[in-house]
């Protein structure tokens, strides 16, 4: 029997496992334009993704006066319901997980999204039951503070040697490391991986299917 060097490893969702970089950032893009604020670039709102929606918001449109965040949090969830059905899961990321609960990890998420969205896509793309656990953004804190992630460890009783964190931003791996955990990041989603550097992440994945090479070897 394999030694697990990890017995929790908690992903990310969008850009780690769901490929929605793109449609996230144009869904910010057009809730900012829809109010009336200053378009942010394509770098600029894909920066804040993995944040809480309000906290990502108000970063990508520093502009829009407080009193219309509410506006602009109705039009983001607008435009990204306009495609959420549209968007799937990298490929690879089954086969990865699979493997991962029949070496006996626990799985999680851990994600910027709302527990509405993702209980949402998790129905829709079939993996229910796949995860032993989840935290979501509008319950708990946001990243990049680590109390999901210290939920999460308390919730299954893992010390944080023994937890991973994976993700395709900074904000993922700066949560990892306040909370005393180790970090993988991915080089196929929002971030640029030169920020990454910085965070010490234990392997910068350019793919789903190196990312499974390297969890099968090193997880």
């Amino acid at each position: 029997m394999t030694l697990r060097r990890f017995d929790l490893i908690a992903f990310d969702w969008d850009g780690t496992l769901f490929d929605s970089t793109a449609i996230i950032v144009r869904s910010i893009q057009e809730a900012v334009r829809d109010v009336g604020g200053a378009v942010p670039t394509d770098e600029a709102a894909a920066w804040v993704i993995g944040m809480a929606l309000p906290q990502a918001l108000a970063h990508a449109a520093p502009d829009v006066p407080r009193e219309k965040y509410v506006e602009l949090s109705n039009r983001y969830r607008y435009h990204y319901l306009q495609h959420q059905d549209d968007l799937s899961l990298f490929d690879g990321v089954l086969p990865m997980l699979h493997g991962l609960r029949e070496r006996g990890h626990l799985l999680a998420v851990a994600t910027g999204k709302s527990r509405r969205g993702l209980d949402h896509v998790l129905h829709q793309v079939q993996l229910r039951g796949m995860f032993d656990g989840s935290r979501t953004a509008d319950e708990t804190a946001g990243k990049p503070h680590p109390l999901m992630l210290q939920e999460l460890m308390a919730e299954f009783d893992v010390a944080p040697g023994r937890v991973l964190m994976i993700g395709d931003t900074t904000h993922d791996l700066e949560m990892a490391r306040a909370a005393g955990c180790a970090s993988v990041g991915v080089g196929y989603g929002a971030h640029d991986i030169q920020g990454f550097g910085v965070l010490e992440p234990l392997y910068i994945a350019p793919s789903v299917a190196e990312l499974h090479r390297w969890l099968h070897a090193h997880a």
